[in-house]
C-alpha cells in the first residue's frame, strides 16, 4: 500500500513542480526579459545625461534650453528629413497640413516639461524632486484610462505601489548619505514646477504611445524634432542668449555638450521602441532606476557615500516593474490593432486608420482618443 501511495505523492509533487516551472516561464518570458533589458538601457542613457549635466554645472555652465535645442536639432536633421521622403498620406507636407497644431501641442508639452524640471532645481531640493517626479506615473495611468481606454488590474496598482516604495528607500538613502542637494529659496514654487513637469511629461508620453502604436515612430520623432527645435530655439533666444555668450568654449565643454546631446538623442530614438513593446506607464516605471544608476556612477565620479539602501531600492523597483509587466493590460488600441491584423482588406494607411477609428467608435461608449 505504501508503494502506490508514495508513487502517487511523488507524481503529484512532480506535476506541481512542472506547473510551477511552466508558470515561471510564462511570467519570465523572453519579451519580459527583453523589456527589462531595454528599460535599463533607457535608464543608463538618462544616467549619461545626468552625469554630463553635473560636469557642465561644475564648470559653471547652466544652459538647459541650449542642451534641449541640440537634441531636437539632431532629431530634425535625421527623422524630420527621413519623414520628408515619405509619400502619400504619411508624407511630411500631408502630416504637417492636417496635424500641425496637434504636434505643436505635443512638442510644447515635451519642451516645457524638460525646462520646468531643470528650473525646479533652483528653488527646491533633490529629495522633493525625486519624490514629486513620480507623480507622472499616476497622471499617466489616469490619462491612459481616459483616452487610450487602458484597463488596469489590481496587480498593476500593487506593482506601482511597490515601485514607489523603492523610490522612498532611494530617497532615504540620499538623506542618510547627505545628498539632499538643491535650493530652498522657494520650495513651494519648486515643488509646483516639478508637479507641472510631471503632468507635461504624462501628456507627451501619452501622445507618444498613441502615435507609435497607431502611426509610426518616424512620424513622431520627425514632428517632435521639427516643433521641438522651433520652440526650444525661440526660448533659447529669449532666455539664455547671455548665458550662452558667457560660456568659455574649449574641447572639454564641447565634449560634455556632445555627450549630453548624443545620450538624449539615443534616448528619444530608442524610447518609442520600448513604448511600442510595452506602454508609456511601464517605461516610466523602468526609468525610476535611472537615479540609482546616476548614484552608482556618482560613487566613482563624485565620491558619493554608499548605502545598502540603494541596492534594496533597486531590487524593490525591479520587483514592481516585473509585477507590472507580468500581467498585460488591455487597451482599445491593442484590440483595434489585433482586429486590423485579422482583417487584411485595407491596403492603405488612410484606410487602416479609418477602419480602426470606425471599430473604436462601435466598441467604445465614450469618445475615443483622437489627438492624432
Amino acid at each position: 500500500m505504501e508503494g502506490p501511495a508514495g508513487d502517487s505523492l511523488c507524481g503529484k509533487w512532480r506535476n506541481g513542480c512542472g506547473l510551477y516551472r511552466d508558470k515561471l516561464k510564462d511570467i519570465f518570458s523572453w519579451q519580459l526579459l527583453k523589456t527589462i533589458a531595454m528599460g535599463q538601457v533607457l535608464s543608463l542613457l538618462i544616467c549619461g545625461t545626468a552625469g554630463s549635466c553635473q560636469y557642465l554645472a561644475d564648470a559653471g555652465v547652466e544652459t538647459p534650453m541650449l542642451q534641449s535645442f541640440l537634441n531636437y536639432a539632431l532629431l530634425l536633421l535625421t527623422y524630420t528629413l527621413a519623414l520628408c521622403t515619405h509619400k502619400g498620406d504619411t508624407s511630411f507636407l500631408k502630416v504637417l497640413r492636417t496635424k500641425w497644431w496637434k504636434y505643436l501641442v505635443m512638442g510644447l508639452a515635451d519642451v516645457e516639461a524638460n525646462y520646468t524640471v531643470v528650473k525646479a532645481y533652483q528653488f527646491t531640493t533633490l529629495t522633493s524632486i525625486q519624490l514629486l517626479d513620480c507623480f507622472v506615473i499616476p497622471v499617466l495611468m489616469v490619462l491612459s484610462w481616459i483616452f487610450l481606454k487602458t484597463r488596469y488590474r489590481p496587480v498593476h496598482f500593487v506593482a506601482v505601489m511597490v515601485c514607489l516604495v523603492g523610490v522612498g528607500a532611494m530617497v532615504g538613502a540620499d538623506i542618510i548619505a547627505g545628498r539632499d542637494q538643491g535650493s530652498t529659496s522657494d520650495v513651494v514654487l519648486g515643488d509646483g514646477l516639478v508637479l507641472l513637469s510631471s503632468v507635461l511629461y504624462a501628456v507627451s508620453n501619452l501622445c507618444q504611445e498613441h502615435t507609435v502604436k497607431n502611426l509610426s515612430r518616424v512620424e513622431f520623432l520627425g514632428m517632435m524634432g521639427l516643433f521641438g527645435t522651433l520652440i526650444s530655439g525661440v526660448q533659447l533666444a529669449a532666455l539664455e542668449i547671455n548665458a550662452v555668450k558667457a560660456i568659455k568654449w574649449d574641447l572639454y565643454i564641447c565634449m560634455l555638450f556632445a555627450v549630453y546631446a548624443l545620450c538624449m538623442y539615443a534616448l528619444y530614438s530608442f524610447m518609442p521602441v520600448v513604448v511600442k513593446l510595452t506602454s508609456a506607464t511601464a517605461v516610466n516605471l523602468s526609468l525610476l532606476t535611472a537615479d540609482l544608476f546616476s548614484l552608482f556612477c556618482g560613487l566613482l565620479l563624485f565620491n558619493y557615500k554608499f548605502s545598502v539602501l540603494y541596492i534594496i531600492s533597486f531590487v524593490i523597483i525591479m520587483m514592481g516593474f516585473i509585477m507590472f509587466n507580468a500581467i498585460p493590460t488591455y487597451s482599445a488600441l491593442h484590440g483595434a490593432a489585433a482586429q486590423e491584423a485579422a482583417d487584411p482588406r485595407p491596403d492603405h494607411d488612410s484606410d487602416r486608420l479609418l477602419a480602426a477609428d470606425g471599430d473604436a467608435r462601435r466598441t467604445e461608449t465614450g469618445e475615443a482618443f483622437t489627438f492624432l
